[in-house]
Parts: structure tokens; C-alpha cells; sequence
């Protein structure tokens, strides 16, 4: 079957942390270190339930505040410093609204309540024709289930989607359910195995 739709993640894919020292210097004023900064905000339990829906991001940032033992007043400079060296890369986005309407595009990410605003802030929400995120559905990669919603919204069947994610875990996921996968590691080398696919195909 020919391929009709390409899903793309967003953390670490279409927004990639490319700058270190805005974190690295937060992990310094609060006495950590940089892992266990990036830990305390992705991977703490608050995190997890947050990227199911079952508290606000903003529930989860109250949570990562009181745990540096930072007044709630803080919370909005905490965010902004640790994101700080966050990029937008909207060459891969220029590059996923090429592919329509040839084919549909999609996104499913592993994330909090404050996603789709935003996408909205950052003007790339239209580049895509579905956007499945974990806190709204209630379903995390590597799960069946969140590939499966999405695929129901896309009106596509798995064995027709390809999905391109950073991590091995989520790519096993998807192919469990039977897309076709690409491991991002650089926009360059995953947008040209993109191509690959989408070109050499009945």
C-alpha cells in the first residue's frame, strides 16, 4: 500500500533544545545538575500526569516550583530559563507543510496541557492536518493506543503512515501497530529517509 500521511513528534524533533547554557546556568543557581533539572521537569511523576491529563501543566510547574523550594511567584522566569535554549525549527516545518496536500501530516507528541497554545503562538499548528497530544487523548508513546487515535483522526491505516520520533522506544510503538518509522537524529538525514520512503513506493 502506498504511504498517505507522515506523523511527526514535536520535543526533540520540530523544537529541539540546540542551546545548553540557559539550563545549565538554572541547574546551577538551584545547585543541581543538569540532568537531574531535565529529570525533575520530564520525568517526575507531576510530569507524567500531566502528560496524561490528569493534572494542568501549570499543576505541574506549581509541583517542580515548591520542589526547588522557590517561591510560586517564580514559576513563569523558572519556565522561561529552563526552555531558554529552545529552538523552533521552522525549516522542518517549511519542509512538513511541502508535503500537502500530496500526503496528510500529523502529530503525535507526549506532552502537557499548554501544547497546542503553543503551536498556536509559534504559527506552525496549521502545518498539520491532525495533532494528537497525549495530555488530551489520555494515551502516551509508546502505548498502541495514541498511535491508534491518531490514525482514526487521520482517516489513514497504519500500514499507509509513516512516524519519525527521537526515540527508539516510541518508534517501536508505532511499528507495533504497523507504521513505517524513521529515526530522527538530524533534520537533514531524517527528512532525506522521508523522501526515501515516500519515493520508492508502489
Amino acid at each position: 500500500m502506498a504511504f498517505e500521511a507522515v506523523f511527526f513528534d514535536l520535543g526533540g524533533v520540530i523544537v529541539r533544545t540546540e542551546h545548553q547554557s540557559p539550563r545549565q546556568h538554572l541547574a546551577e543557581r538551584l545547585g543541581m545538575e543538569y540532568d537531574d533539572l531535565a529529570r525533575a521537569v520530564f520525568d517526575s511523576e507531576t510530569a507524567r500526569r500531566a502528560s496524561l491529563g490528569q493534572i494542568s501543566e501549570d499543576e505541574h510547574w506549581a509541583s517542580v516550583t515548591r520542589r526547588f523550594r522557590r517561591e510560586p511567584a517564580e514559576v513563569e522566569a523558572l519556565k522561561g530559563e529552563f526552555f531558554g535554549g529552545d529552538i523552533v525549527d521552522h525549516e522542518l516545518i517549511g519542509v512538513i507543510r511541502s508535503l500537502r496536500p500530496r500526503f496528510k501530516t500529523g502529530l503525535i507528541s507526549n506532552a502537557w496541557s499548554g501544547l497546542r497554545q503553543y503551536m498556536i503562538d509559534n504559527r506552525f499548528e496549521d502545518a498539520f492536518d491532525s495533532i494528537t497530544i497525549s495530555a488530551e487523548v489520555g494515551a502516551m508513546k509508546p502505548e498502541a493506543r495514541i498511535f491508534e487515535l491518531a490514525l482514526e483522526a487521520a482517516q489513514v491505516p497504519a500500514r499507509a503512515a509513516i512516524f519519525v520520533d527521537d526515540f527508539p522506544a516510541n518508534l517501536e510503538g508505532a511499528r507495533a501497530v504497523g507504521m513505517a518509522t524513521v529515526h530522527f537524529r538530524d533534520p537533514a538525514r531524517a527528512v532525506a529517509e522521508i523522501e526515501a520512503l515516500l519515493n520508492h513506493q508502489p
